[in-house]
């Protein structure tokens, strides 16, 4: 094992899972080990309600809860070619302030446009122009919020003629522009990978490990395009895969016990189903971690 990276956003090492409202009243009453519980900030954006008590018990409102929280978006459209939304960087500014939560992070993606939001996370060609436009959208999270943010590599089924950086290395030169952190997503390096034939070590190598703050495993769903070649989409609706698994397990080896979050979006399971999950992403880390001598 190399050298661990520590996290650079305030979760802790360790297996979290995605809260949902139908597990709370279980949560609530087992008080399982994990680490931290993930939401989608959208979910969140309205002033009060169950789900905003069922989140500052388990949370806290100023992160003084028994479990860390990080607060995951979907809906900032950081790709898109307009400019961000103000009120909703003030909305989830709000939220923000509301439960200081350990990390924020968003999608590599693009969701809107003109007055349209699509409900998908689509992708980017990976130019010149596109880069200037994200780092300076993510320097603009970053100032509204007042917080270093993690960015999230994409599941992607298409790429763009017109790209001239591979997606690694335009994901690398990001972060190094801006100083924002990594979401690894392991399930959606290894979808892409797999969709687009790259070499998956490859791939990993290129990214920066080291501004890895938190980890993401979801399941997926094999479809056959229209010329019969398996197409991987990223379903959150499923058990990880063992693919999936094993890459983690390389990722984890090389460089330390980082927040792993099990993604289960779609066909939500009883809460036995997610937890042994996210106990199976912890076992790796137990066992891949070696003690340093002091």
């Amino acid at each position: 094992m190399n050298t661990p990276h520590p996290s650079i956003s305030g979760l802790p090492p360790r297996a979290g899972v995605g809260l949902k409202p139908q597990h709370g009243d279980e949560i609530l009453a087992s008080r399982p080990e994990l680490g931290f519980f993930e939401v989608h900030a959208e979910n969140y954006m309205v002033a009060g309600g169950p789900m905003h008590e069922q989140l500052g018990r388990l949370c806290g409102r100023d992160g003084s809860g028994p479990y860390a929280l990080s607060i995951h978006g979907v809906g900032l459209s950081i790709g898109a070619e307009a400019g961000l939304s103000k009120d909703h960087l003030q909305r989830l500014r709000a939220l923000l302030d509301r439960y200081q939560p350990a990390s924020f992070s968003e999608h590599l993606a693009w969701s809107t446009h003109d007055d349209a939001f699509l409900n998908d996370l689509l992708p980017v060609p990976y130019t010149a122009q596109t880069l200037e436009r994200v780092c300076s959208h993510v320097d603009q999270v970053q100032s509204t919020l007042g917080r270093r943010m993690l960015l999230e590599n994409p599941a992607t089924y298409v790429e763009f003629a017109a790209s001239t950086w591979n997606e690694a290395d335009f994901m690398a030169e990001v972060i190094r522009r801006t100083g924002c952190g990594l979401l690894l997503d392991v399930n959606n390096a290894y979808i892409s990978c797999v969709n687009h034939g790259r070499n998956i070590p490859a791939y990993m190598a290129a990214l920066p490990l080291a501004a890895v703050g938190e980890i993401h495993l979801a399941g997926y769903f094999p479809e056959q395009d229209s010329l019969g070649q398996t197409l991987l989409i990223d379903s959150h609706g499923a058990p990880v895969a063992e693919a999936v698994w094993s890459l983690y397990a390389r990722v984890i080896e090389e460089i330390g016990p980082q927040p792993t979050l099990i993604e289960w979006d779609n066909d939500v399971p009883d809460w036995s189903v997610l937890y042994s999950e996210a106990q199976r992403a912890q076992s790796i880390m137990d066992e891949l971690t070696v003690a340093v001598p002091v």
